[in-house]
C-alpha cells in the first residue's frame, strides 16, 4: 500500500478560497484522492456528492460538531450514506467551554461514547479530535483529554490524534499514540514552522518544511491503527501551495 492511498486533507485548510468547487479543483490537480470535510459539508452531502465524483474524489471522513451530534444525528446517518462515510470526529468544543472544569470533560467523554455506541450500530466509526487545550490538568495531574477517554469507558469512542496539537501542548505524541494506540483512526498531519518563522501563518507549516520529523511520525500513527493520514494546515497564506507541497513531500516517504 502505498502512502497516498491513506493520505486525505482537511477541505478546512483551503477555505479561504471559499468556493467549493475551486477548493475541490485545488485538491485534486495536488494529487489528492480523498477529503476530510467540515460540518457544514454534511447539511448539502448531496450537492457535495456530486461535486466529488465529478473530479474522481472520495471521502475519508468528516469533523461534525457537538451541536450537530446532539441536534440531528439521524440527518448525520444520512449524509454519511449519501457520501459512503463512516469515520466521524468532533473537532472542538466551543471556545467557552474549553477551560472548563474536570467534570465537564468527563460529561463530555461520558456523552461521547454514548453517541460513538449509538453511531457504532449505524456503521460509523464516531471519534474525537483533539488541540493543545485538551492537555491541561484538570484533575490532579489528569488532563482533560485522558478524562473524556476514561469517562468514555469501553465505548468505541475513536481518536483522531492531531500530533501537531499535541506537541504544542508540551506533550510527547509518540507516548500519548502508543498510550491510546486502541482508539486512534486517523491522524491529522501538520507541521510546526521553526520558532519565529511563519507568525502570519500562526507558526505553522507545509508537512515537511516544519519541525516535526513525519517520516518517523507517519510510521507510529499507522502502526497505531491509523486508517487515514489527513494533512491540515490551520493557516496557510497559499492554501494551493500548501496542499501541494505537503502532498509531494508525503509521496516521498514510505509506507
Amino acid at each position: 500500500m502505498s502512502v497516498t492511498d491513506r493520505l486525505s486533507i482537511q477541505l478546512y485548510t483551503l477555505r479561504t478560497l471559499e468556493d467549493l468547487d475551486l477548493i475541490l479543483d485545488t485538491v485534486a490537480d495536488a494529487g489528492y484522492r480523498y477529503v476530510e470535510t467540515v460540518g457544514s459539508h454534511l447539511d448539502k452531502a448531496a450537492e457535495v456528492r456530486a461535486k466529488l465524483d465529478a473530479r474522481g474524489l472520495k471521502t475519508s471522513s468528516s469533523h461534525v460538531s457537538m451541536a450537530a451530534l446532539r441536534e440531528k444525528p439521524d440527518a448525520i446517518v444520512e449524509a454519511c450514506r449519501t457520501l459512503g462515510l463512516t469515520h466521524l470526529y468532533m473537532p472542538a468544543v466551543p471556545p467557552e467551554e474549553r477551560d472548563m472544569a474536570a467534570d465537564g470533560w468527563r460529561d463530555l467523554g461520558k456523552e461521547l461514547g454514548q453517541m460513538a455506541e449509538r453511531f457504532q450500530a449505524q456503521g460509523i466509526r464516531l471519534g474525537y479530535h483533539n488541540h493543545h487545550w485538551e492537555l491541561k490538568p484538570k484533575d490532579g495531574a489528569k488532563t482533560a483529554l485522558e478524562l473524556i477517554f476514561e469517562a468514555a469507558g469501553s465505548s468505541p469512542l475513536a481518536w483522531q490524534v492531531d500530533v501537531a496539537w499535541l506537541v504544542r501542548g508540551d506533550a510527547d505524541p509518540k507516548e500519548w499514540i502508543n498510550r491510546y494506540r486502541s482508539k486512534v483512526t486517523a491522524a491529522h498531519v501538520k507541521d510546526i514552522a521553526p520558532a519565529g518563522q511563519n507568525e502570519d501563518q500562526d507558526g505553522w507549516a507545509d508537512v515537511g518544511s516544519g519541525v516535526l520529523n513525519w517520516r518517523d511520525l507517519w510510521r507510529v500513527c499507522r502502526e497505531a491503527g491509523a486508517e487515514w493520514m489527513v494533512v491540515e494546515h490551520d493557516k496557510p497564506s497559499d492554501p494551493a501551495r500548501t496542499a501541494r507541497a505537503s502532498f509531494d513531500f508525503l509521496r516521498s516517504i514510505e509506507d
